[in-house]
């Protein structure tokens, strides 16, 4: 399962387990602050576990400037996901360090805390990536415009990106020129672009009107979405040229995130620009 869906609302697993590990930091920290009597570090915890998502956020930018150059305000948009976190987890570590060292009353608990809620994290997030590693790409066959049956297992042989969309979800549409110019300049990877229970005539009059010509786009009735455990669009995945999940993404990708998941794939460090490439 890649994301849970709350009522209205989504959440990626990852982003549910980063907050049960700050749940249970605070708990931790709580239950042994109450026992020895020192004041209750929840709010240093908080504060560092800001002062760490900032952090993870400010290296992912500036590792990442050249997606950013452009648009420089897109830095702040923390929607794509761009977070270095072992960056934030480094800084939580020595923030906490500094504060435990100058209030001897609030080490132990703090330490508790903190140690907890990042074995936590650090060890779900393992099972997670050895979960998606080990989920192979489904054996479905899905349709083209034509209505022709298409086999997902037929794209088996180079990296593949699978995009889960519609033309009603905002996020969609605003990552869709994103994943337009990355299938213009990566031949290396294939890029499926899988409707969600849309017509054929409604994805062409979008695509038509938006100016993007897309090679592979494909529809499904939600069979894929349910197979993979996406519960929310947009949802991207991630395989490797052997049909194996090597990550995904819920929510709109930018050019940053977007390369970064590609080197994940490809072992590439090349660089998704802002704009298609063009043929003569």
């Amino acid at each position: 399962m890649l994301s849970i869906a709350i009522g209205p609302f989504a959440l990626a697993v990852n982003h549910l387990l980063l907050l049960l590990a700050l749940g249970l930091a605070s708990v931790v920290a709580w239950w042994s602050a109450r026992r020895s009597g020192a004041n209750n570090p929840e709010s240093v915890q908080f504060s560092l576990f800001l002062l760490g998502l900032l952090v993870a956020r400010v290296a992912f930018v500036i590792a990442y400037w050249s997606q950013y150059r452009d648009s420089p305000w897109q830095a702040v948009d923390i929607r794509d996901g761009g977070f270095l976190a072992w960056v934030g987890v480094l800084t939580i570590i020595v923030g906490g360090a500094l504060y435990g060292w100058q209030r001897a009353r609030s080490r132990r608990p703090l330490a508790l805390g903190l140690g907890s809620g990042l074995l936590f994290w650090l060890l779900s997030q393992l099972a997670l990536s050895f979960y998606q590693q080990g989920a192979a790409l489904p054996d479905l066959t899905l349709r083209n415009a034509n209505g022709e049956p298409v086999r997902l297992a037929d794209y088996k042989g180079r990296p593949l990106v699978i995009n889960l969309w519609a033309t009603w979800c905002p996020p969609c549409r605003r990552e869709m020129p994103v994943l337009h110019a990355a299938q213009q300049q990566r031949d290396d990877v294939v890029f499926l672009f899988v409707n969600q229970a849309e017509s054929p005539k409604t994805v062409a009059d979008f695509l038509d009107t938006q100016g993007l010509a897309l090679d592979h786009v494909l529809f499904d009735d939600g069979e894929l979405a349910q197979q993979v455990g996406a519960m929310a669009l947009p949802s991207t995945l991630f395989y490797t040229a052997e049909g194996r999940l090597q990550g995904s993404h819920l929510g709109e990708l930018s050019n940053a995130s977007l390369t970064r998941a590609l080197e994940s794939v490809t072992g590439s460090a090349a660089a998704v620009s802002a704009s298609p490439r063009t043929t003569p």
